[in-house]
């Protein structure tokens, strides 16, 4: 198969203009009276995630009709794992605080090459902020480097589920419990604005949910992995992840990590694909 060849800025620029458009089309939405059903996996689902899916389908795929496609709210296309640059995409990720009308919901959208994230932007529309990076040339909030702020003198802010501050605080970690953007992408760039030091999820999260977040973080210096196998590979057959955390300061990573394991366990690979009862999409999942 040919090299793409458009470059990973270009990709960038498309993601960019995509979403500021998605975000549009979810803003008509939002705060009204939105049609919204439950999925299989008892996730919830509008009428605004799948207009703006199909909207993400039809504009990156026109222009980049050779790449892959992954979205939460389209069915899987094997194909894509046949794709050298695949589209991995969350219309509307924190679709429950959407629907409550919380404004840190975000359209997530990344180009994947190879299993690796080289394209990426969780834009929020509502609080008019545009996070965005490129593999190799560093992270953007609304267009200017994405710098940490420090928190001199403060106790780490971390939020997590409640199992989750059990185990932390039992291991005797000092902290301060941290607000949860119901928009897993938006709670992980957090850690690189410096507004938190850790954000966590628990496990069952996937590609969709994590993939720009996850190169925005990695091109700040942040800390990212899943605490069972490492920095996520993406566009996998299975596209589900163990717990994940962010960390800007690596001193925590131990009693993060094991209090994680603890509560969340190790899926096991084999395990997961003998036994169709494992929970497969995003019931498992924080990002909703």
């Amino acid at each position: 198969m040919p090299a793409p060849a458009t470059t990973y800025s270009d990709d960038l620029e498309l993601l960019r203009s995509s979403a500021v458009a998605a975000g549009i089309i979810a803003s008509s939405f939002f705060r009204r009276d939105v049609k919204s059903w439950t999925k299989d996996n008892a996730s919830p689902v509008t009428e605004a995630d799948i207009l703006v899916d199909r909207y993400l389908a039809s504009s990156l795929l026109h222009a980049r009709p050779d790449y892959g496609w992954l979205s939460e709210e389209t069915a899987d296309n094997p194909s894509r794992l046949n794709c050298e640059r695949v589209f991995v995409v969350d219309p509307i990720d924190g679709t429950r605080g959407f629907l409550r009308g919380e404004d840190s919901w975000t359209v997530s959208l990344a180009v994947v090459e190879n299993g690796v994230p080289v394209a990426g932007v969780v834009y929020a529309p509502v609080r008019d902020e545009m996070y965005d990076a490129v593999k190799g040339e560093g992270a953007r909030l609304n267009g200017k480097p994405l710098r940490r702020s420090r928190r001199a003198g403060a106790l780490p802010l971390i939020p997590a589920p409640g199992a989750v501050h059990q185990e932390m605080q039992a291991a005797g970690l000092d902290y301060t419990r941290g607000p949860a953007y119901p928009s897993l992408a938006y709670r992980l760039v957090q850690v690189a604005t410096g507004k938190l030091d850790a954000a966590v999820a628990r496990r069952g999260s996937q590609d969709w949910d994590i993939a720009a977040a996850a190169l925005i973080l990695e091109e700040c210096d942040i800390g990212f992995a899943d605490v069972c196998t490492g920095f996520p590979i993406f566009n996998k057959r299975d596209v589900r992840h163990g717990a994940l955390a962010a960390l800007s300061d690596m001193s925590l990573k131990p009693l993060v990590h094991a209090a994680l394991i603890k509560v969340y366990g190790c899926p096991s690979i084999e395990a997961a694909d003998a036994d169709p009862s494992i929970p497969s999409q995003t019931d498992l999942t924080d990002g909703h």
